[in-house]
C-alpha cells in the first residue's frame, strides 16, 4: 500500500499536466493575437513593447500569488496550493475554504488521501462555479448596472461601493471570530465577558499593518506620482504584514 504525502510526485505530476495545459492556452491565444495584430497593420515594435510591459507588469500580482501559495504550504503541501493559485482562485477564497473543510473534518492539519481529497473537492466547486454562473448571468448584470449609472451616477458609485464593503465584511469576520462576549462562570452565576487573549488579536495587528502599508504606498503614490507602485502596493502590504507578523507573534506568544 503506497502511503500518502501532501507532495507526492504523482499529485505534482498531475498539476503539471493541468498547468500545462493553461500555459499552451496561453501561448496560442498570445500567438494569434500578435498575428492578427500584424494583419491589422500594427507595428511589430508596438506588438512586442506591449508584451514586454505586461510581461513586467504581471510580476506585481505574481508576488501575491506566491505569497498565497507560501500560507496553504503548511496546510495542503506544495502541489493544491500551485494549483489553485495558479488558475482561478484567490487565497482570500482558497484559504477559508480548505479551514473551513478542515474544521468539517475535525482535524487541523490533512492526514491522508480521503481529507485531501475533500478539501480539494470544496476548494474546487465553489470557484468553479463562477466559469457556469458569469457567462450566463453577465451580461444581465452589466446591462442592469449600466442603467443604474445612467439613471443615477452617484447612486451606481454607492452600490460598488456598498458591494466591495460587504465582501470585505465577510472576509474580515475570520480576523476577529476570536474575539467576542461570551458567557462565564462567576460565583455559580453565568456573567457576559468580553474574551481576552492577547494572542487573539495577533491577526488584528497584522490586518492593522497591512493597512498601514496600503495606506503609505497610497500616500506616496499621490504625492509623488508613482504609478509603478499600483501595481506594487498589494505584494507590498502582504509581504510587509506576514514579515512583521513574525515579531508580533513571537513577543506576544513569547
Amino acid at each position: 500500500m503506497f502511503e500518502f504525502s501532501l507532495n507526492s510526485p504523482v499529485i505534482f505530476a498531475l498539476v503539471a499536466i493541468v498547468i500545462g495545459v493553461v500555459i499552451a492556452q496561453s501561448v496560442f491565444f498570445l500567438t494569434k493575437a500578435y498575428k492578427r495584430g500584424l494583419e491589422l497593420g500594427m507595428d511589430k515594435s508596438v506588438l512586442n513593447d506591449t508584451i514586454k510591459r505586461s510581461a513586467i507588469f504581471t510580476i506585481a500580482p505574481a508576488v501575491a500569488i506566491f505569497m498565497g501559495v507560501v500560507s496553504l504550504v503548511k496546510m495542503l503541501g506544495v502541489a493544491l496550493p500551485w494549483l489553485r493559485l495558479s488558475i482561478i482562485g484567490a487565497v482570500t477564497y482558497e484559504l477559508p475554504a480548505a479551514k473551513n473543510a478542515l474544521e468539517a473534518l475535525g482535524v487541523d492539519a490533512i492526514t491522508d488521501a480521503r481529507q485531501y481529497v475533500t478539501v480539494a473537492l470544496v476548494m474546487t466547486f465553489g470557484i468553479a462555479s463562477s466559469l457556469i454562473v458569469a457567462p450566463i448571468t453577465c451580461k444581465k448584470i452589466t446591462s442592469g448596472m449600466m442603467k443604474i449609472k445612467d439613471k443615477d451616477k452617484r447612486w451606481m458609485d454607492l452600490l460598488m461601493t456598498g458591494m466591495f464593503v460587504g465582501m470585505l465584511s465577510a472576509f474580515l469576520g475570520y480576523i476577529v471570530c476570536d474575539l467576542g462576549l461570551v458567557f462565564e462562570q462567576v460565583d455559580g452565576s453565568k456573567v457576559l465577558a468580553f474574551h481576552y487573549q492577547l494572542e487573539h488579536w495577533i491577526p488584528v495587528f497584522v490586518m492593522a499593518i497591512s493597512a498601514g502599508l496600503m495606506a503609505i504606498c497610497g500616500v506616496l503614490l499621490k504625492k509623488f506620482n508613482w504609478k509603478w507602485l499600483n501595481d506594487y502596493a498589494l505584494p507590498i502590504s502582504m509581504i510587509g504584514s506576514m514579515i512583521l507578523a513574525i515579531p508580533i507573534s513571537i513577543l506576544i506568544k513569547g
